[in-house]
């Protein structure tokens, strides 16, 4: 029996790394990075030993950066791209100059020399594009003012490597430890490189769609599925072959093809790739922290570690200071740009190549890299934990709580869409109703359309009874959260139980949780407009408005009695499943016969 070959090997090992890690690191509120970076620190040369080729990986796994570069690329029309070139060259340029000034400064103020401080303080300075913009698409923040300016400068980093590389060589020449560099190989580069930045725009603009709609008309979706990965592999080779980022390449083809009318059907493609590969980049990172130079030089490395991200923190926040970016977005723009770059490990082990330090030096800087790479995530959960709440309460409206008595027939807990609807109901038919919420901004908005509404959460027993819950006849519940209303429920219950309730169901649990505590009028909160839009289809559809009102109400009518029936079957979920089933089919046929009835006497009419 032969063994299996090493790349099958691996690759079980890499997606049974990430399947346990993963979800057990979401289950525990730390997100999918620290998942990744948790399973390659297990897999890797300092965990279980399961995986040694370290270097390899990563720069395979670094083409799911590329592939995110790309998919953003595709979310940027070129219009809009020109529009973002100020915050890219000028805060871009701000971040980087100023992050490395300062890190060089210090380095050197401690006695590095220049040439170490210099590549370490431009390494440095450096932000991880992957970690950045996965953490920015999952807190939704792209279309923020500080998820633009973080994108802007991460794509200016982008750029900024490629002189950075370049600069290595001198330097080691400089510091007398390589051959003196030729003058007209720089020269060489720099037209390799601008050949390559043109070919790709001017191949973009007259040969990819044409070729796009070729494959498409073929009719094989898998062989467009290859030619899209076709496409970025080709142009990230290109980009490494003239010493450019790959990423930067990727996304220069992506905004070519923005306007494309493929550009969906290349989103589609390409985002499972992505997943995967970007996946694998932080297992990767994850397995090339060097615990052993941590081991050997702790001090040395907590010392960077601190050192850089304070200095990176204090320049970042100021900037964003600088840019006016909203108070409450500050924190977690500046955290996500000062922790180090994929791109630094490229730059430290190739300064290490150019003799310009030792591979131990690059060794400290690669892990202080690594390990800001893995605490970042940690920190933003702490932020979110501890200071996002209390920015959340700055500037906010303070008002004083309901402190009068009331007396008013009606309650209405919780004044948001649903409960306006309600109170203004009641208002037009000349009925009073204490309304009570806890949102301070809402309250004041609403307030300058005419409404009393009174500060007060309704889950407080002291606060119902100044509203007069004990003399009130009604009680209407439509405060969002399921938790609260619950406990309402309860509150009212036990001390109030001359008051009846008239309650707003978010969901089925929810309208099952209020028919156990015995609310019996209950009305999900969607229902009736859902039915509204269903007809609307309908009637576009051809159908005749009477038609569509009366299938309306059989469906309503069909779908309460069948609620009902589900009830009972609540906590036993096959029959609860084959409830819902049969009645779906009674529906069904009950609702064909209706059709059958309706156009029976037409038929007769034209016999």
């Amino acid at each position: 029996m032969t063994d299996a070959p090493t790349w099958l090997t691996n690759s079980f090992i890499y997606l049974l790394a990430a399947v346990v890690a993963v979800p057990l690191a979401k289950k525990l509120g730390l997100g999918s990075i620290i998942g990744y970076l948790a399973a390659g620190i297990a897999i890797g040369p300092w965990g279980l030993g399961l995986v040694t080729n370290v270097q390899d990986i990563l720069h395979f796994a670094e083409f799911g950066v590329v592939l995110m570069l790309f998919l953003i690329g595709l979310e940027l029309e070129p219009k809009r791209l020109w529009s973002l070139r100020r915050p890219i060259f000028g805060w871009g340029s701000a971040q980087m100059l100023s992050c490395a000034v300062l890190l060089t400064s210090t380095a050197m103020a401690l006695g590095v020399a220049w040439t170490t401080a210099l590549v370490a303080g431009l390494g440095l300075a450096l932000s991880s594009t992957a970690i950045a913009l996965q953490s920015i698409h999952e807190r939704n923040l792209m279309r923020t003012s500080s998820g633009q300016a973080g994108f802007s400068i991460l794509l200016f980093q982008d750029v900024a490597a490629i002189p950075i590389l370049a600069l290595l060589p001198l330097l080691g020449s400089i510091s007398g430890q390589n051959e003196a560099v030729a003058q007209t190989s720089i020269a060489i580069e720099a037209i390799k490189i601008i050949a390559a930045i043109a070919g790709i725009i001017l191949g973009g603009r007259m040969l990819l769609r044409p070729v796009l709609r070729w494959i498409a008309n073929s009719g094989t979706p898998e062989i467009f599925t290859a030619a899209s990965l076709l496409l970025v592999v080709g142009i990230a080779g290109l980009m490494q072959l003239v010493g450019l980022s790959m990423a930067l390449g990727a996304f220069l083809a992506g905004v070519l093809l923005a306007e494309s009318e493929y550009r969906r059907e290349l989103e589609t493609d390409i985002e499972p790739f992505k997943a995967l590969l970007l996946g694998l980049f932080f297992i990767a990172v994850g397995m090339s922290i060097d615990f052993g130079v941590l081991m050997e030089f702790p001090g040395q490395m907590l010392a960077i570690l601190a050192g850089f991200l304070g200095l990176k923190l204090l320049v970042i926040y100021g900037l964003a200071y600088a840019m006016k970016l909203p108070y409450q977005e500050r924190p977690v723009f500046a955290l996500l740009l000062a922790q180090g770059g994929e791109f630094a490990f490229v730059v430290f082990q190739a300064a290490a190549g150019s003799r310009v330090f030792s591979m131990e030096t690059a060794s400290l800087l690669i892990g202080a890299v690594a390990l800001s790479m893995l605490i970042s995530p940690l920190l933003l959960l702490a932020i979110d934990k501890l200071l996002m709440p209390r920015y959340a309460r700055c500037n906010k409206t303070v008002l004083e709580e309901i402190s009068e008595p009331q007396e008013a027939p009606v309650i209405i807990a919780g004044f948001g869409r649903y409960g306006q609807i309600v109170g203004r109901m009641l208002s037009a038919q000349g009925v009073s109703a204490t309304v009570l919420d806890h949102d301070a901004e809402m309250i004041e908005t609403v307030r300058t359309f005419g409404y009393r509404v009174f500060y007060g959460d309704a889950t407080r027993l002291d606060l119902l009874r100044t509203a007069g819950a004990a003399q009130a006849k009604i009680l209407v519940l439509s405060v969002d959260d399921v938790e609260q209303s619950l406990k309402i429920v309860d509150m009212v219950q036990e001390h109030f139980p001359q008051l009846q309730i008239v309650a707003r169901a978010r969901d089925v649990p929810h309208w099952n949780a209020l028919r156990d505590r015995g609310v019996m009028r209950v009305e999900r909160e969607l229902f009736d407009s859902s039915l509204r839009s269903a007809r609307n289809v309908l009637e576009l559809l051809g159908q005749p408005p009477e038609a569509t009102r009366q299938a309306a109400e059989t469906f309503r009518a069909h779908n309460l009695e069948l609620f009902e029936r589900m009830y009972p079957h609540r906590n036993n979920r096959e029959k609860f499943i084959a409830v819902a089933k049969q009645g779906r089919s009674q529906l069904e046929a009950q609702m064909k016969l209706e059709r059958e009835q309706s156009t029976q006497p037409v038929k007769d009419a034209q016999d």
